[in-house]
């Protein structure tokens, strides 16, 4: 097994006065030679918007951009006619193609958005942009994962150009769960969104990520009350 360690204090950290940032890869004005990308995860951010602030339109092109509110929500308006608002327990997807232009604000002026931005690398290059959004909240915690994105379109999972497969499990007791890979030759980025789990020998606290290769499946042993983030890609 082959794997790389990024504890939650070692992320780069962009604090404004109106978006508090934590960088598990270079992004923006962090940059770490060692921390580009993950396969073809290339942006893992972890943002904090306060109330009625956000990013103005900007463009965006050759990209599978994933969005998944923490808590709060967050207003969505693009170049293609997409008008949204997404909430906790919700998941968007923008596969961004040969360029759509796109803002991102907290629905709320009067508490904070905390979401997750991801950026996956695409396997087809200038397809038309579309955006799919999907309300998961209905999962069940039974220890488990589910999956959340993937390569396919079934009305169950939004579809996005990759190889690529991002799963969520809540687990709310102490268990050995394993996590199966889709897709021979992947590798899994797993960010602990809460609680504490243990991957080969490594203990992992909030916020802490850990990037397996070279493994067919993956055993996590849920220590207390956890929810975990697996993205799983092409390396």
């Amino acid at each position: 097994m082959d794997k790389i360690i990024h504890r939650a204090e070692s992320r780069g950290q962009s604090n404004l006065d109106w978006l508090i940032s934590r960088h598990s890869f270079s992004f923006a004005d962090y940059y770490c030679p060692e921390r580009i990308r993950f396969g073809t995860l290339r942006v893992l951010n972890d943002d904090r918007m306060m109330p009625g602030m956000g990013f103005g339109t900007h463009p965006h092109e050759n990209m599978e951009i994933i969005s998944i509110p923490l808590k709060g929500a967050l207003e969505h308006k693009d170049s293609i006619g997409n008008t949204s608002v997404i909430r906790t327990g919700e998941v968007q997807v923008m596969s961004a193609g040969t360029g759509v232009l796109h803002s991102e604000y907290n629905a709320s002026r009067e508490e904070e958005v905390h979401f997750l931005q991801i950026w996956i690398l695409p396997n087809q290059m200038d397809v038309e942009p579309w955006y799919q959004q999907m309300d998961f909240l209905t999962e069940q915690k039974n220890g488990a994962f589910h999956l959340l994105v993937g390569p396919w379109g079934n009305g169950e999972v939004l579809e996005i150009h990759q190889e690529a497969f991002i799963s969520h499990g809540d687990f709310q007791e102490k268990l050995t769960v394993e996590y199966p890979l889709h897709k021979p030759g992947n590798g899994v980025y797993f960010l602990l969104l809460e609680g504490s789990v243990e991957i080969d020998g490594t203990v992992l606290n909030e916020r802490d990520g850990i990037g397996i290769q070279k493994e067919d499946r993956v055993s996590i042993t849920i220590q207390e009350k956890a929810k975990v983030l697996a993205l799983e890609v092409n390396v």
